[in-house]
Parts: structure tokens; sequence; C-alpha cells
């Protein structure tokens, strides 16, 4: 009976085949270099056309290389000398078996010597990680994993796209995105510090003598309520319009049966905006008060177009809530179900913006009447204070659009004598600007992609930090373009700078157009805003018809991206009022509930305490 090779028996194991009687003499033969060479029976069956198992005997075809009884192979693979038992052949691995392959997660393995696999080891592996705050300064993650001794231990850490996983000093985990050698972070919200950048000296403004400042003003508030009318009588009264445009857009609007629409087609431009009578996209215009460079963005009031009225409030300093006063306008607009007054107001200081006017609309309807007005004052400036609006930032300004009262100037008519405050242009220079800090990387959301050519490309926005000038090399998160601004556009107007807080225009060239979209970001090339794959957020449940639940699918806005989303986990209900958690990981939310819910959506993010221009 044939033996294993390379396998010691013991003499009581070879007696029990003393008896057998094997027909066929074997010899074997071994190479000058130790192999065993191949050794052939000196015997074949006498039949032709068959081989006889050495084993069982079974004459077999001869076309089969193995028995078909006991599956013995025709001619083995490695013999040994048959005058030395004792000696054994020698097997010389060239490669590691499929066990070692997949239990060490190797490719390939190069053996130091002959017949013998290196012993493991645990290697302790750094993996670098591009810091979207520290630009080319890198952090490290450290990722033990098992090597051999045969390994180069410059090789990756891990394939590519594998999740790894790090604390920070919280002990918070937060997952990384792997690559081959780096490994981007995917932040639930913590970001790093830009301290290290220093800025160049064309960045930080002169703050010439008489320079106005730039004041981002958003127009919100139900349908029908007057915005566009309202925005568009106070560009005709600054000038912006003259009075042969005005006299057109009447003549137009009269010839529609629509001569109250005249002001709001100064913005509403579009045909369909105009046949419908409503503003469904955001209109950005210009004017200039006693102390503002102020942009206007005429954002739309039905609830069809909440997305595009988003994008308007995120690029806003401050904002007018324009209200109606006329009655049962009033109450449609804060209605729970189909008005967007509410909704507006909150929306917006969801955006971070803390100061606004509320311009009480169409006072000439209701007769000037104090009393309307004091009941709208009070049924709203409830809801506000509730939303997180202090009374100090929240102005309340009468006026009449189409009467022109109390818009640029104090009201002159008589009925309107009660009301001793400021008009609505004054109550616009009271505002106040948010801190602006062009001595930090750049960082602007695309707004809108406006034209797009070969290698070229138009995008506009708002400047939140740093500073650009024409010929800078900038980054487009998150498909992580390199481009060049070829040139910019302020006020529709050609300039070389332009800085934090300004709306601009910037024409990239070196890029395609398909690489860039409306929710991308503008960065430093060496200081990448963050992509966040996790986000862990505070949400307030408006008025829902069905419950948010564990896997639902949302729409995710923020700044100007709109993303598809995935609640992956419903942390805890909140107390609206102190904002502490009442309720760990509640099955659904339902309407009017605050809660801390976790989504999956990749979009470049900003956390709360990082600022608010990335939210």
């Amino acid at each position: 009976m044939p033996r294993k090779y390379g396998v010691s028996y013991d003499d009581d194991y070879a007696d029990d085949f003393d008896d057998y009687d094997d027909d066929y003499d074997y010899d074997y033969r071994v190479e000058g270099n130790g192999t065993a060479a191949e050794t052939m029976p000196k015997k074949e069956a006498s039949k032709t056309g068959v081989w006889r198992c050495p084993i069982c005997t079974y004459d077999n075809e001869d076309n089969m290389s193995a028995c078909d009884i006991c599956g013995v192979l025709r001619n083995p693979l490695v013999k040994v000398n048959a005058k030395n038992d004792d000696a054994a052949a020698l097997f010389n691995f060239d490669a590691p078996s499929p066990d070692d392959l997949v239990s060490n997660g190797l490719q390939s393995l190069k053996l130091k010597s002959k017949g013998k696999i290196s012993n493991e080891r645990d290697t302790n592996v750094t993996v670098e990680f591009e810091s979207a705050a520290e630009g080319k300064e890198s952090s490290s993650a450290s990722v033990t994993s098992d090597r051999s001794n045969g390994i180069n231990e410059n090789d990756s850490a891990s394939a590519s796209g594998k999740k790894l996983e790090f604390s920070d000093s919280s002990g918070d985990t937060k997952p990384l995105s792997s690559k081959i050698g780096k490994a981007d972070i995917i932040s639930k919200g913590k970001t790093a510090s830009f301290s290290q950048y220093t800025p160049e000296a064309w960045m930080i403004s002169d703050k010439a003598d008489g320079e106005l400042r730039q004041l981002n003003l958003a127009i919100v508030g139900h349908v029908d309520s007057g915005k566009s009318t309202l925005s568009g009588r106070l560009l005709h009264l600054s000038g912006r319009i003259s009075q042969k445009e005005m006299h057109k857009y009447e003549k137009e609007a009269k010839q529609q049966g629509k001569g109250s629409f005249a002001y709001a087609w100064a913005l509403d431009e579009s045909a369909e905006e105009r046949e419908r009578g409503i503003t469904m996209t955001v209109g950005v215009a210009f004017f200039t008060s006693n102390k503002y460079h102020v942009v206007l963005l005429d954002s739309p009031g039905h609830r069809d177009f909440v997305p595009n009225m988003i994008s308007g409030a995120t690029q806003a300093d401050a904002a007018i809530l324009v209200v109606d006063a006329s009655i049962g306008s009033f109450e449609a607009g804060i209605d729970a179900t189909k008005g967007q007054t509410k909704e507006h107001a909150q929306l917006i200081r969801s955006f971070g913006v803390d100061q606004i006017i509320v311009a009480v609309n169409k006072m000439d309807v209701v007769e000037y009447s104090k009393q309307r007005f004091d009941f709208v004052k009070q049924k709203l400036g409830t809801f506000l204070r509730s939303c997180g609006f202090k009374e100090s930032s929240i102005s309340w300004v009468p006026v009449s659009v189409m009467e022109n009262q109390n818009l640029v100037a104090n009201p002159s008519d008589a009925r309107f004598s009660w009301f001793k405050g400021p008009s609505l242009l004054d109550a616009i220079d009271s505002f106040q600007l948010p801190a602006r800090d062009s001595a930090k990387p750049l960082l602007m959301p695309i707004c809108d992609v406006k034209s797009q050519s070969q290698n070229q490309v138009s995008v506009c926005g708002k400047l939140e930090n740093g500073a650009i000038r024409t010929g800078s090399k900038v980054l487009i998160m998150p498909s992580k373009e390199i481009a060049t601004a070829r040139s910019l556009e302020r006020d529709s107007k050609p300039c070389s700078i332009a800085r934090a807080g300004d709306n601009v225009t910037v024409n990239l060239q070196n890029i395609e157009g398909n690489r860039v979209s409306a929710g991308s970001v503008l960065c430093h090339p060496d200081y990448p805003a963050q992509v966040a794959s996790q986000l862990e957020l505070k949400i307030v449940v408006l008025d829902i018809s069905s419950p948010i639940l564990i896997g639902s699918q949302l729409e995710f806005h923020i700044h100007h991206a709109k993303e598809a989303a995935k609640v992956v986990k419903i942390l805890s209900l909140l107390d609206p009022k102190t904002g502490k958690a009442t309720k760990k990981s509640p099955r659904c939310l339902l309407a009017k509930q605050n809660a801390m819910v976790e989504v999956s959506s990749p979009i470049c993010v900003h956390s709360l305490g990082h600022g608010k221009q990335l939210l």
C-alpha cells in the first residue's frame, strides 16, 4: 500500500502490510538535486487500452487518470527512493495556501527561506487622512493589521472604500473613508481649526472711507402677501428702476389684466411667473440705503417652491417677513396646514438669521387700523419668540406698499398718525451686520450654475469666508476638481477682488460643467470643505401627515444643496423649552415634536460650533 510521503509511520503500522502481495515493482528515481523524479511502473497491464490500479487491481480505461473504484492516481505526483523508506521528499512552496491568503488578507507572499513560512506579527500602520480645516497638515489614525514578515510596510492599510473608525479625545467614534495611503474625514459635525492659515495682504479690506457695506436681505412670507411688489417699490423709490421702465411694466401688466402686479414684474421676469402671478425662483436685485448696499433676495411664498425659498434664506444676513394685514389673509398665512408665514419664519431662523423686520402690509385695506396691527403683532410675536427670535431683534413696521406709506419716509396719511416708529428703510439701516472674516480660507457655497461652455463654467453665490481674485486657484467640493477663477462679477459689474459677504459670479475655467452643480462648495485648494456621510441633527417636526420612522426617505436641504437622505436612527425626543432629552430611541416622530436624529447623506457641511457658513 502506498504511503503518504513525508509522514513517519511506526513499525507496528508497517507490519500490518507485510503480507500484502504486490504484483508491481516500482522503480523510484531521485534526481541529483534531491527532488523526486517521475517514476513509471515496470509492468503495465497485459491488456491494451487499459491500465491496472496498483491498489485494487481494477482495470481502468487508458484515458482515465485515476482509478474508477478507489480513486488512486495513475501516475503518483511525488515518489521517494524505494530503497530508503525513511527519506521524505521535500515540498517547496512558492506561494501560500488559499487558507493563508484568506486568514492574512494578502494577495501575495514572498518567503525568506525555502520550506519555511515566516511567522506572523502585528504591525502598527499609520493611515494619513486629509483634514478639511488644516489643509496640508495631516493627522493620523493608528490601525492595527496582521502582517507577515515578507510584506512591505508601505503597502496600504486597507482596500479602497473600506470604512475605518477612529475616536477623538471625547471618545466619540467617527468613520473614516479609507483610500490607498490616505483617508478622508467623514465628519459627523466636528471640524478642524483654521488657526494655521495665514491670509495674504490683498485679502484684507482697506475699508476706504465712504464705502458702503453689503447687507443681504431676504424677503419672505406667505403667498400673495406683497413680497415682490414691496421689492419692486423699494427699487423704484431708490432709483434702481427708471420711470421709463416702470411705465413699461405698468402697461404690460394692464394688458394682461394684472395692473396691481406692475412693481412685482421688476423681479418676476419669466413668462410663467407673470402669467401665474406668483414668484417661483429667488429674484436678486440691489439698491443703496443711507448705510448699506442692500441685496434683495425676493423669495417665493408658494408652498410648492419652498426649496427655492431655502436657497435664498441661506444667503441672508437679515430678513423681512411680509404679512398681509387684511381680514382673513393674515389668518390664512398662519394656518397650521396651508399657511407659509410660520414655516418661513422657522426656516430663516434655522439658517442662522436672528434679525427680522415684520412688515405688516396692506394696512390701507384695513383703514390703517391700530387695533388690527396690534392683533397681528400679538398673535405673531408669540410664535416668533418661540422660534428663538429675541424681542429686541424684531422690528414691527406697518406699511402700505400700493399707497407708498411708511416705506422710505414717515406716513403721510392722517389715519396713520398713531404710528411713531421708523420707516421700513430706517428699520433696514438699523440692522447689524454679522461678523465676516476675509482672513479665513475661501468658502463659497454655489447657489446656481448660470452658463457652461467647453472647459468653462459660470457659478454664483455668496462668499461666506475668505476672498477671491482673478486668477485664483479654487477647489470644488465634493467633486475635488481644481479650477481657475478667470473673471469675477459683483452686482453685474466686473471686479478683480471679492471678499466675505459679497454676492459674486465666478467664471471658472479648466473644469467640465458636469463636475460642478448647485450645492457644491468653492474652497481653498489646501483647505477643502468637509464631506459628511452621516449627520446628527436637532430637528423640529412641522405639521406632517404621516410619522417619521427609521428608514424614512427624505430630501435634505442645507445651504444650496438638495440631497436624498435616509433616517438612520431616532436618538431621542427633546423638550421644546429646555432642549433636554425626554425619551431615548422613540419608534417614530409625530407632528410638532423636537428630536435628535441621525441621517445618512453625503454632503458638504459644517458643525454648528464651527459656524453657520455651511448650514
